[in-house]
């Protein structure tokens, strides 16, 4: 099989030597993403930059062919345990009722010491 890289239009770029994503057949892997918008804008508020995350997150998954509902897990690092409740909240608003496996654990420091960088496993949506 091969391999094909990802980009999405809508995620913020890539800061280093790696892609957004890769997708194998019908299996989607994004790169961690931390709360950048397209237009290089940092966001530092926890919910505001679950969304931002997330929606970057989606946004790569879907131009693999994926959609919200073929996301079979999240991986979460947060800067600090004690933003997990207003990421929490954010992160349940955005996925709704649909409910992937997750992930969530703190780690020492964020590059530009954002609150948290997420990654998904998906899959296309056919």
């Amino acid at each position: 099989m091969k391999l094909e890289e990802l980009v999405s239009a809508e995620a913020s770029p890539a800061l280093g030597p790696y892609c957004h994503g890769r997708k194998c057949g019908n299996i989607i892997l994004t790169s961690g993403q931390i709360p950048l918008t397209k237009d290089g804008e940092y966001v530092y508020e926890v919910k505001a930059a679950t969304k931002v995350v997330l929606g970057n997150l989606l946004s790569i998954v879907e131009a693999g062919g994926g959609k919200k509902e073929t996301v079979a897990r999240v991986e979460v690092y947060l800067n600090s345990l004690d933003d997990f409740a207003e990421f929490n909240e954010a992160y349940a608003e955005f996925f709704g009722d649909y409910k992937p496996a997750r992930v969530c654990t703190q780690v020492e420091a964020l590059a530009g010491n954002v609150p948290l960088e997420a990654a998904m496993i998906a899959f296309t949506a056919d």
